[in-house]
């Protein structure tokens, strides 16, 4: 039967082999289980919706642990017999998107507007729907189980109809407004960003030392032109303050101190002169001015600063913007209209060193914003945008995470979430672009009136009047993707039968780092717009990082070595699902060791070597060998309870979200204890003088088989394609991805006897690793049989009983191995102590003594003079001169020669 699996496992032979079956079988289809009879139609569900990757996206390393811990997920649920959907699709991604089609567009030398709104949509579309394809066949070399039949993107017509509903419940509500508020402004995508797109870049940068003249009896304002030299000529009185924008200047309409600092309290209420521009402006007190950074004094820029917005509010101050859309200079600017911002920069700061107004420049290291999709820096200015107030929204959400309704793991971020949640700001929804969906409002031009309606209103809701226009702005792409556990399972249907069977869903599974950008608002809008909580549970993973804990980046030489796709074909989809998942923690950063990989590789290995090892011996045909039925020995007693054990732990793990401790248990089981262990104590019955082939038989198989379901979520191709060679009398169904989770049988549980059986099997093997140990201390050759004295005290009925498995294990000599209760230890022996068992080796059974003798008292005369030169360095100049990490490793290595020394006195003394 080792006819059905290769020598060695290869990947490629069997994984887009068997995900093409899986699929053409509808395996991955809810709809399947309820046909095969293994689900009730009205039975438990669990369901699991992909986070949509961008449409622009490419396959990278935190796709695959996401794909990896939600197909575990869901392979485990669906075994435990629940009807299990995992539903895919993806994000148009709306600036991302428009970014690489303008890109392609500038290639023909063309713009958007060249197009015009619909042509570029249509080229939009024709991208994306090959972008989309590309993504789905990528995710499918993971290995998840995806009902395909159901996948969605973000501007399918239905989930569109969902995002209109969604605008208009809210805007209705009054929890949707336009209005005219400092937002974060990409230059380069020209559109509004929200704060969460926002990406601090640490720089190193300046500190421009600045002063503004005040009006006084000695000065009553500019006295040239700018850049004269003589603007500020005759002035006494200045208020020095520091920038890292120096470019806003030209928009500050105020200098704001701290009301309790006392160096400028006597100047408040007095009147500054803006550089450049000549604008009178006030220098006023606030709060919110930290005395401790600069001189305590600070230009106030209301419409380039968030907080000098909020104090431009609060002290009635004019906001005048300065720069264009494109961030150059605008004519408010005055000299300096039409320059790039940072043109300006360096031109207005030479101006006031021409003027005598430039103090100082000062290094200094800070975080600059800059956009998520195209890296520019941002520009914080006041822009007429869509807003959504959603303050009470985030009440909701907070409550369902207090109330228990859904619990975030780990249990640490909730913390983040609540601190958030607590401060959190309008949300702008707007962005000017032109793919996405197109905001659902129209403007009359009759009355003035907005009508915001599901269906595209004809007239006016106001005035009844015709001539309206639809909003040209789009929505962001987080509203949309904000109501994916939802919209994709019908909704605003919601007697649709997705959305009555599987909504709410189970778990919201992502990286930690957009817990706010979209889990949080599905939360707000989930809860919204169905008055459910959207999920029960939120698992958010890390990020993965390099071996030496580095952010991967396009700008890495080695970066291929880290594209999913080429560690697939490296090491298989397996091996990179298994060392994602055993090497991560639940909201903690994960280190990608290329050692891991080729671990994972080589457990698929041993694995595969196993099954054909356990086909090798079958007889075909073969009965149905049931382990409870047959005389089962020490070793079968031993693995099978520890295979109960496994199945009991495993489940509560995953039950818990542990898969990585999950994954690393089945590991140890399966190669160190039924592989290293079990597989070869068997071998003594299958070939033996008197060979007893059907209890081991049957527990190899049934082992074997209960194992390959537990490791069938981390590693689900090789273990169904050794499942398929199984004897139909082993394995149940048609494919292991639909075979029942392993579950303990309450009635063949003996807890005393299995107990009693680790137990003695646990001094076996102690005493057989400890034989070993000591055939190799003293080189003893491999295959050769060595006499044994066992003093074996109260285990010694039992122990004698395992005579054939010690000697075949161990290689000792059946011949010359006395096991009894006790035992006077014999002289020249090496000593192996297993609890109150003790087994006596004879050395000249061993060795060679007198060569023993000779080859130990040669390391000893080596090991001797080593110590003698160590000591005197450390005695000399050494120990005063060298660096002390140098030194102490002297030290260190004079202690292990010591230890050294004394072992080999210990065995001459033994052979004397």
């Amino acid at each position: 039967m080792t006819d059905l699996l290769s020598k060695t496992y290869n990947p490629q032979e069997h994984e887009e082999r068997l995900y093409q079956w899986w699929e053409a079988q509808g395996y991955f289809r809810p709809e399947k289980q309820i046909e095969l009879g293994l689900v009730e139609p009205d039975g438990p569900t669990w369901c699991i919706t992909m986070p949509p990757p961008n449409v622009t996206g490419v396959l990278h390393l935190g796709h695959a642990m996401t794909a990896a811990v939600e197909d575990a997920m869901t392979r485990y649920y669906r075994m435990r017999g629940k009807q299990t959907l995992y539903l895919p699709g993806a994000d148009h991604a709306g600036i991302a998107t428009q970014n690489v089609v303008e890109r392609e567009l500038r290639k023909e030398g063309l713009t958007r507007h060249d197009l015009g709104r619909e042509q570029f949509v249509e080229r939009c579309w024709a991208w994306a729907r090959e972008s989309l394809q590309r993504i789905t066949e990528q995710h499918k070399r993971l290995g998840v189980s995806c009902d395909w039949a159901r996948e969605r993107f973000t501007l399918d017509e239905d989930l569109s109809h969902a995002v209109r509903t969604a605008f208009v419940r809210l805007y209705k509500k009054g929890l949707i407004y336009r209005g005219a508020y400092l937002v974060h402004w990409c230059p380069r995508c020209e559109s509004a960003i929200s704060d969460l797109e926002v990406i601090p870049d640490e720089r190193e940068s300046h500190l421009w030392h600045i002063r503004y003249p005040i009006l006084d009896e000695n000065w009553d304002g500019p006295q040239g032109e700018w850049g004269s030299g003589v603007w500020a000529e005759g002035a006494t009185t200045f208020i020095e303050m520091a920038t890292t924008r120096p470019e806003t200047i030209l928009g500050d309409t105020a200098v704001a101190v701290n009301p309790e600092d006392e160096r400028w309290q006597h100047l408040i209420g007095e009147t500054a002169v803006l550089p450049a521009i000549g604008r009178r402006i006030p220098i006023i007190a606030d709060e919110a001015v930290d005395p401790v950074f600069g001189t305590g004094a600070v230009k106030v820029t209301p419409a380039h600063d968030p907080t000098d917005h909020e104090i431009g509010l609060r002290h009635s101050l004019e906001a005048p913007d300065v720069m264009t859309n494109q961030a150059t200079m605008n004519e408010q600017a005055c000299p300096y209209a039409g320059q790039d911002r940072f043109a300006c920069r360096e031109h207005i700061v030479a101006d006031f060193k021409q003027e005598g107004l430039l103090v100082k420049v000062t290094p200094y290291r800070h975080a600059v914003g800059t956009c998520e999709r195209c890296h520019t820096d941002i520009e914080p200015r006041i822009s007429t945008q869509w807003f959504v107030n959603v303050k009470p929204l985030a009440e909701t959400a907070m409550a369902a995470v207090r109330e228990g309704r859904t619990s975030i793991i780990p249990e640490r971020e909730e913390r983040r979430f609540f601190h958030w949640m607590e401060n959190i700001r309008p949300w702008c929804i707007s962005r000017q672009l032109w793919w996405g969906h197109r905001i659902p409002v129209w403007y009359c031009e009759a009355c003035g009136e907005q009508t915001s309606e599901v269906t595209d209103p004809s007239a006016c809701a106001h005035c009844g009047s015709e001539d309206i226009h639809q909003e040209e702005d789009v929505l962001d792409t987080w509203f949309s993707s904000g109501l994916w556990p939802f919209s994709t399972l019908g909704w605003p249907d919601t007697e649709a039968a997705d959305f009555r069977r599987f909504y709410p869903t189970d778990v919201r599974e992502t990286g930690y780092d957009i817990l706010f950008f979209w889990v949080a608002r599905e939360m707000m809008l989930g809860i919204e717009m169905t008055g459910r909580t959207p999920f029960a549970t939120v698992y958010l993973h890390g990020l993965v990082r390099n071996e030496d804990g580095l952010k991967i980046s396009k700008s890495m030489e080695n970066i291929d070595e880290y594209d999913p796709l080429n560690i697939i074909d490296k090491y298989g989809s397996d091996a990179l699902r298994y060392t994602l998942l055993t090497s991560s923690t639940p909201g903690l950063d994960m280190n990608l060791d290329p050692r891991r990989l080729e671990g994972a590789r080589n457990f698929t290995n041993k694995i595969w070597q196993a099954a054909r090892f356990v086909l090798s011996n079958l007889q075909s045909p073969i009965s149905n060998l049931q382990p409870e039925t047959l005389n089962l020995q020490l070793p079968d007693q031993w693995i099978l309870s520890r295979l109960k054990r496994l199945i009991e732990n495993v489940t509560r793990l995953f039950e818990t979200y542990q898969y990585g401790e999950a994954g690393r248990q089945i590991n140890d089981f399966l190669w160190g204890e039924y592989c290293d262990w079990y597989i070869e104590a068997s071998k003594v019955r299958l070939y033996g003088d008197e060979a007893d082939r059907d209890a081991p038989l049957a527990v190899l198989l049934h082992v074997l088989e209960r194992a390959l379901r537990l490791l069938h979520p981390f590693m689900p191709f090789v273990t169904e394609a050794i499942w398929q060679a199984l004897p139909e009398g082993v394995r149940e169904g048609e494919t292991l991805m639909l075979a029942p989770w392993p579950e303990l049988d309450e009635a063949l549980l003996d807890p005393e006897a299995e107990e009693r059986a680790e137990d003695r099997m646990e001094l076996m093997m102690d005493l057989i690793r400890g034989i070993r140990n000591s055939r190799a201390e003293y080189n003893v050759t491999p295959g050769k049989r060595v006499p044994a004295l066992i003093a074996a005290g109260d285990d010694e009925a039992w122990l004698a009983g395992q005579r054939v498995l010690l000697c075949s294990l161990a290689k000792l000599d059946e011949a010359q191995l006395v096991i009894e209760r006790t035992l006077e230890p014999p002289e020249q022996v090496a000593s192996v102590v297993v609890g109150d068992v003790v087994c006596y080796l004879p050395l000249a059974g061993l060795v060679d003594l007198e060569a023993e003798r000779e080859r130990l008292a040669k390391n000893l005369e080596e090991i001797e003079g080593r110590i003698v030169h160590s000591e005197g360095l450390l005695a000399g100049e050494f120990a005063q001169k060298a660096p002390a990490h140098i030194v102490q490793r002297e030290r260190d290595k004079l202690a292990e020669l010591q230890v050294e020394r004394d072992n080999l006195k210990e065995r001459l003394a033994t052979l004397a």
